[in-house]
């Protein structure tokens, strides 16, 4: 199973970026999936999630109408389109896949929920 994230830079605030995830190794339609981010020395953190027909999706209340999360279940590739950048949003960037039969109960708000995860983008936001 390969996830592996893209689209990460670095940009002044105000900016956007769009983040992809490839999924290779597992039925990518089968899995809901979900973005984390993970500043230095800080622990990893919930941005956003997405079901695994594209039907619901969920954001963590800091992205909530900046950042949108969609899926193209035929490239096996998910996307987080983020606009209106800001310099706290500097992290690493990871997706992770799920496939919790809770996801819609549970959002996938929570690390431990997802089975695979890829190695991180870099996103860097200058003020």
């Amino acid at each position: 199973v390969q996830l592996v994230e893209s689209g990460g830079g670095f940009v002044q605030a105000g900016y956007s970026l769009r983040l992809s995830c490839v999924v290779s190794g597992l039925t990518f339609s089968r899995y809901s999936m979900g973005w984390f981010r993970q500043a230095p020395g800080k622990e990893r953190d919930f941005v956003a999630s997405i079901t695994w027909n594209g039907a619901n999706t969920y954001y963590t209340d800091s992205v909530q109408g900046r950042f949108t999360v969609s899926r193209d279940n035929a490239k096996n590739t998910v996307y987080l389109q983020m606009n209106s950048l800001k310099p706290e949003d500097t992290a690493d960037y990871y997706c992770g896949a799920s496939l919790s039969s809770n996801f819609r109960a549970t959002r996938g708000l929570r690390p431990q929920e997802y089975d695979h995860w890829g190695q991180g983008t870099q996103v860097t936001v200058s003020s």
